[in-house]
């Protein structure tokens, strides 16, 4: 799988037919799998966002026919965006990884487990995150250290993509004064985004809006207890932020937060 411009430009060179672009432009390209999932595998040419499965109400067998495909259509090249699989449950680990130890292009693909944010990549084993850092500068934030858990989504989602990461944890609006020094290395860092993972009432994201210029992505986190703990608080706090400068995911949605951050970070190429 190739983004829009390649495509264009191997027409050009001749080294595509035209009926061959158009197959790979479609918009209504879509396998069925097992009659289970219907794959829309040319969404990366259209968004510039690779394929996120979300894995958590799947059944292991499920989850393994999906990726088998995925891997067979998009990651025979090694340049290719990893598949990233999300709310990975542990079951599902083993079988995917039995499969791609199978699969008819094993010696090109790697997969990697990341069991701080329950979440799986399959990629080139020459993948381009790990060659430069070409897509951007973001700045992650975690309000305290039970929001972590939601943060190494979004950090995670953002190295694949091939950004650079400034991350600080623990600096919550309990104690203001730890934000000093964490947000003058933010400012030299000069990233595209900030995000700001916060549960319990969810300021941070509004004081950090209040401090920098830099667009703030509230990720709020279900860490609390009693009257909203389950992340409504943090959510509702977030979206009556006073600040301007701020857009907020769902809770615990730190796969988005990371996929919005990389998208703004795209634009100022």
């Amino acid at each position: 799988m190739q983004s829009v411009s390649e495509v264009l430009k191997a027409v050009k060179l001749g080294k595509l037919s035209l009926k061959q672009a158009e197959n790979l432009l479609r918009l209504d390209a879509i396998a069925i799998i097992d009659n289970v999932a219907r794959l829309d595998y040319n969404r990366y040419l259209r968004r510039g966002v690779p394929e996120i499965i979300y894995a958590q109400s799947k059944t292991a067998k499920q989850l393994t026919l999906i990726v088998r495909d995925l891997a067979k259509r998009y990651y025979v090249n090694p340049s290719r965006l990893p598949i990233i699989i999300s709310k990975v449950r542990s079951d599902q680990v083993a079988p995917l990884q039995r499969m791609l130890e199978s699969h008819e292009h094993r010696k090109k693909l790697a997969m990697k487990y990341y069991p701080n944010a329950n979440m799986i990549a399959v990629l080139g084993k020459k993948n381009p995150s790990k060659q430069s850092h070409r897509q951007g500068r973001i700045a992650l934030l975690a309000a305290g250290t039970s929001d972590m858990y939601a943060l190494n989504e979004s950090e995670i989602v953002l190295n694949l993509f091939g950004c650079r990461t400034l991350r600080f944890n623990d600096v919550g609006v309990a104690g203001l004064h730890r934000l000093i020094e964490p947000m003058k290395q933010v400012s030299d860092f000069d990233p595209d985004a900030i995000i700001v993972a916060a549960g319990m009432e969810g300021a941070l994201p509004s004081v950090i809006a209040g401090l920098s210029s830099i667009p703030v992505i509230g990720l709020p986190t279900s860490v609390g207890y009693g009257y909203g703990g389950n992340g409504e608080a943090a959510l509702m706090s977030m979206l009556q932020a006073c600040s301007l400068g701020i857009s907020v995911v769902n809770i615990d949605a730190g796969v988005a937060a990371g996929v919005v951050a990389w998208l703004i970070s795209k634009r100022k190429k």
